[in-house]
């Protein structure tokens, strides 16, 4: 292997691992920022999912904000839940990025890495649906196990779009008529 090869074989890979943390640690940092973009309606939606879902692993708060926008009489909660799926999507690249370009990386994988990539080998793109449609904070693993799998970007986006969207039209309704039941008790 010449020493171009070599170079980009590698570099490559620990460039992407590198910009994927440096991105979360900054969006963790700046978390009450992200918040703030709620303020900007349907693009706030899509602007904090995309943010919070760029993280992997730490906490943004964007399902807060999305939960909390389901209470805004101006906004429609089904298109607020479409809006903010398709930037949670969109943001979960990293995750998918941070598997492709790890994968020489990836050694002692932990026990929820080999449930979730045992999950994928089984079902499939079932697996990534039903991941990103469930409550649960396995979706960012899928994401890495994906990537480092050689999963087909462009079908890993297109299966995950609609569990998201679903995720969050039932998260943003959740907010929407919970608010409407608290408020003659807050009131």
């Amino acid at each position: 292997m010449g020493k171009g090869q070599w170079l980009k074989k590698r570099t490559i890979p620990i460039l992407t691992v590198l910009l994927t943390i440096a991105l979360t640690v900054v969006l963790f940092i700046y978390r009450d920022q992200v918040a703030e973009l709620g303020n900007y309606g349907y693009l706030g939606a899509f602007l904090v999912s995309l943010v919070s879902s760029a993280t992997i692993v730490l906490p943004v708060p964007g399902i807060v904000v999305l939960f909390a926008l389901g209470a805004d009489p101006n906004l429609n909660p089904i298109l607020v839940g479409v809006v903010g799926g398709t930037g949670a999507v969109i943001g979960e690249i990293t995750g998918f990025l941070a598997g492709y370009g790890g994968r020489g990386l990836i050694e002692g994988k932990g026990r929820v890495y080999t449930m979730v990539e045992n999950w994928m080998k089984r079902w499939g793109s079932w697996a990534i649906f039903v991941l990103a449609a469930a409550p649960l904070p396995f979706f960012d693993i899928a994401g890495v196990v994906a990537g480092a799998s050689g999963y087909p970007v462009w079908k890993f986006l297109l299966v995950a779009w609609p569990g998201k969207v679903i995720k969050y039209i039932v998260l943003v309704l959740a907010g929407a008529w919970g608010w409407e039941t608290l408020l003659p008790y807050i009131s």
